[in-house]
């Protein structure tokens, strides 16, 4: 009887050993999931960062025109004069700067000036959608 005894315990002993041998198992490859990085980096040069230089090109090959950029970013300052932005449509904010001449009005939208920050903050517009929301603006502004 004791070596029946002592057989059931040591088969007791050894699944728990065994089952707490699973349990670390399984918390650290629950840790190593948790920490690993959540992206990986990618220079210039290597395959992976061809995909990624040629994503922004063709997100903007389509182009999105003045009215849709106006309404997504310029919107906001110029449908209420914010900071001294001209109104959409008001004319007479807008004939001196007009006057200026188009180069001049891209170069202040694709710049900044004044309140007016580069782009009106739309990074990721070109310059070529930038002149074309001015183009927008100023038809709409005559």
């Amino acid at each position: 009887m004791k070596s029946i005894l002592g057989f059931v315990a040591a088969l007791t002993v050894s699944a728990a050993a065994a089952a707490a041998a699973a349990v670390a198992q399984s918390v650290d490859q629950e840790i190593a999931e948790r920490i690993a990085p959540a992206g990986k980096t990618c220079m210039k040069g290597e395959a992976c960062a061809a995909a990624v230089a040629a994503a922004p090109e063709s997100a903007s090959a389509a182009g999105r025109s003045g009215e849709q950029i106006y309404n997504a970013s310029c919107f906001t300052c110029h449908a209420a004069g914010v900071a001294g932005a001209p109104k959409l449509g008001d004319v007479a904010a807008w004939a001196p700067r007009i006057a200026k001449g188009m180069d001049t009005l891209y170069s202040n939208a694709i710049n900044g000036i004044n309140a007016m920050p580069p782009k009106g903050l739309c990074m990721d517009c070109s310059d070529d959608e930038i002149k074309a929301t001015v183009d927008y603006m100023v038809e709409k502004s005559k």
